[in-house]
């Protein structure tokens, strides 16, 4: 079998985005709307198979077949009469579900390629086995023949997406080296044309020169067309001595899909703006223009706060090894409008809140400034990966003069950060039930204090440009000092300019503090509808996991250069120490010996020592904070953060130790099932699926219930065509040996 870090294992977590509450919330105009829009995005999200590997659109499609005419309970049975076990089907049902949530072979986080934990000769057994190789006995054939051999292999250069030797991708065809990817963005800057939609494809002339397509997204290919500012660009170029043609028509039957369904959607806009919007759009898909996309984008900035978000289009560079062509995304999301009411009150509550906080009036701002905050569930995310936030649009220009939006997407938070009682780690077997059922209420209240109270918090002393204080100098004492104030801002600085490399994870300790302090607060409990014992529990298990998280948190600590790869890790270990330092037994972490005979280790919290020892520990520590945030003092301020932030292998707690703990028993990143929509009559129906590789199979079977088969053709028709670009692609091109 393969190395593991090749495979997804088979007890990976799965778990299903819910939007239930918030899709039931949407009026029947905006169900519509929505349900278009997640056509759109999930038709555009099969170019995302053409923009990863070669076979990607091959496999993808053999297992739609295989799924269509079985479904994972039926096909089960065969496999299990061709002599496979359990487990061996399972890892079957683990890499289709793997392949359907990365539109590919490759890991969208990490691009690392997995391949199938079972022999090859046995899933070939259950493929040229299965109702569907009896249905349609070449096509199956042809396919596995095609994809087969790709799909279990692991030669250097197909472990990692890449360009030349370093790894395989579809966004330029085999042969180009780092060197004609420098070229084509030098041609495709000369002629003001952006890469965000495109795709580099070489070949050899009959003069022996390499000659360059590059060819753009949309659907219209060949045929005559308005005059447009992409029709003048289609041509021929000599450039530096080389052959460049621009075409376009890439991903064309998929983006007249999407083009079909964006045009539905806007007789369902809410607004000018969205009408707007979409109009660009399809003009964008349509003619392969990104100046449309930009302007559709601007449109988008200007729609504040609609109830249903969405954005669509070539987004995010991460994938191509350039840095500059655009993985297809598409999302819509829906205001969460009862935790959004909810959040409505807390902010209702924040002045009376804020004089809760373990600070004198005199740090805390004039006004209190209300950040934009609403809850957004996503219905549809279709691409590679479902992040937990948004900031977009990623054109520099528009970002400079026009906007952008920060979009938090609530249920793929609370996703995220889900864990199956099974796979609760690092906990006393007596917490794991009550952390289960009240790890998302109490996620939910601190989310809403660390954003709305943590953030929006305290006060920076500034002197101005002309030399007037905002503070008065005279009566604010230092209630660390006992002194009047010693440092300020002067005109210029800023958090950021004087804090540097501490000031993110610094402030994320702040809110996440801010957070745990306040929950204490019945007020804020009521609020999120929270009395009595559920109260208790919702406190309590706030409070364990954010210690449980400190601990996690020693992942992203990397030893050799004594440093923190990720400011809200950083955090979380920082309070996690604050509280240890409490002593009096409130925190304690025990190393231990797992049932598998391996290290592990357990974390408790003395819930009845939380008032008593844990909130004063937490109201000094806040105030330490607070105060040298306010007074600039960036030496106490580094040498506090710094200090708690150290991580060595003194005892008790042995840090370094307990890290090759919790690297050893890391989770496996999950697989998220998302739901359908579907248009009966002049209503929207969601289809919802169980938490699992066979749901997550069963979500995309029936994801283009009318055309299925159709999108399949269409993607081997769209792969072979383009085939010979990548022929004997595991050799490695010239000059990049």
């Amino acid at each position: 079998m393969a190395d593991t870090q090749y495979i997804l294992p088979n007890d990976i977590g799965v778990s299903s985005l819910d939007c239930r509450e918030a899709f039931r919330l949407l009026s029947p105009t905006e169900r519509i709307y929505a349900h278009h829009l997640s056509r759109a995005a999930w038709y555009g999200g099969l170019a995302v198979l053409l923009q990863t590997s070669p076979e990607a659109p091959y496999i993808y499609s053999l297992l739609s077949r295989l799924f269509r005419a079985q479904d994972p309970d039926q096909l089960r049975q065969h496999a299990l009469a061709e002599g496979l076990t359990e487990e061996e089907f399972q890892a079957f049902l683990v890499y289709a579900a793997g392949v359907f949530s990365n539109m590919g072979n490759y890991k969208s986080f990490g691009d690392t390629k997995f391949v199938p934990n079972l022999s090859k000769e046995k899933l070939e057994r259950v493929i040229l086995g299965s109702m569907a190789a009896q249905q349609h006995p070449k096509e199956v054939r042809a396919l596995w023949q095609t994809c087969g051999e790709l799909m279990f292999s692991l030669e250097p250069r197909f472990r990692h997406l890449g360009l030349g030797k370093e790894g395989v991708t579809t966004y330029f065809s085999g042969d180009c080296t780092m060197e004609d990817a420098k070229l084509a963005q030098d041609f495709l800057d000369s002629q003001n044309l952006s890469a965000y939609n495109t795709r580099l494809f070489k070949e050899v002339g009959q003069d022996g020169k390499p000659h360059y397509e590059v060819r753009l997204a949309s659907v219209l290919g060949t045929e005559p067309a308005l005059d447009s500012e992409v029709t003048s660009k289609l041509k021929s170029y000599e450039f530096r001595g080389n052959c460049f043609q621009v075409t376009r028509g890439d991903y064309a039957p998929i983006l007249h899909k999407v083009v079909e369904h964006l045009e539905k959607a806007k007789a369902y806009a809410a607004n000018s703006h969205q009408e707007q919007m979409l109009a660009q759009y399809v003009d964008s898909f349509t003619q392969g223009s990104i100046e449309a996309h930009k302007r559709g984008s601007r449109f988008w900035i200007q729609d504040k706060g609609p109830i249903v978000e969405s954005y669509i289009g070539f987004i995010e560079s991460y994938r191509d090894p350039f840095g500059s062509r655009g993985e297809f995304e598409g999302f819509v999301a829906m205001v969460n409008k009862a935790m959004s009411a909810k959040f409505e009150r807390l902010v209702a509550s924040a002045e009376q809140l804020l004089k809760e906080l373990p600070w004198p009036p005199a740090f805390e701002k004039d006004k209190f400034l209300m950040p934009d905050f609403t809850s957004l569930d996503v219905l549809t995310f279709a691409g590679s990966g479902i992040p937990a936030g948004i900031n977009i649009p990623n054109y520099d220009d528009l970002r400079q003069t026009e906007g952008f939006k920060n979009v938090s997407l609530g249920n793929v938070l609370a996703v995220a950060y889900a864990t199956k009682r099974e796979k609760l780690t690092f906990l006393d077997e007596d917490d794991k039930d009550l952390y289960v059922r009240w790890k998302g209420p109490s996620f939910d209240v601190q989310v809403g204090l660390h954003e709305l109270l943590g953030h929006g918090s305290g006060k920076l002393f500034v002197q101005d440009e002309k030399g007037a204080f905002n503070f008065d100098q005279e009566t604010v004492i230092n209630p660390e000092t006992g002194e009047q104030i010693q440092s300020w801002y002067r005109s210029g600085e800023t958090w950021d300019s004087k804090f540097s490399t501490i000031a993110s994870s610094y402030e994320e300790c702040r809110a996440e503090s801010v957070g745990l302090y306040l929950c204490l607060q019945p007020q804020v409990l009521k609020i999120f509808g929270f009395e009595g014992a559920d109260a208790e529990d919702v406190v309590y298990v706030n409070w364990l996991n954010m210690v449980r998280a400190g601990l996690l948190a020693l992942e992203f600590y990397t030893p050799e250069a004594s440093n923190w790869r990720q400011a809200h890790m950083q955090a979380r270990f920082v309070i996690l120490r604050v509280l240890l330092e409490a002593g009096e037994g409130l925190v304690t972490i025990t190393p231990t010996t797992g049932s598998d005979g391996r290290p592990d280790a357990r974390v408790r919290l003395d819930r009845s020592k939380i008032r008593s020892v844990g909130k004063p520990a937490l109201e000094r520590f806040l105030r330490k904070l607070q105060v040298l945030k306010s007074t600039g003092d960036v030496a106490g301020g580094r040498a506090l953060y710094e200090g708690y932030a150290a991580v060595s292998d003194s005892p008790p707690e042995c840090f370094l130790t307990l890290r090759d703990t919790v690297l050893l028993r890391k989770e496996s990143r999950k697989l998220i099932v998302q739901p359908n929509t579907r248009l009966e009559g002049s209503e929207v129906q969601l289809l919802e699926y169980e938490a699992s590789a066979a749901g997550l199979i069963r979500s995309f079977s029936e994801r283009f219930p009318d055309d299925g088969p159709k999108l399949e053709e269409v993607l081997i028709q769209l792969a072979t065509a383009d085939a010979r670009f990548w022929k004997n692609s595991s050799e490695v091109p010239a000059g990049q040996a």
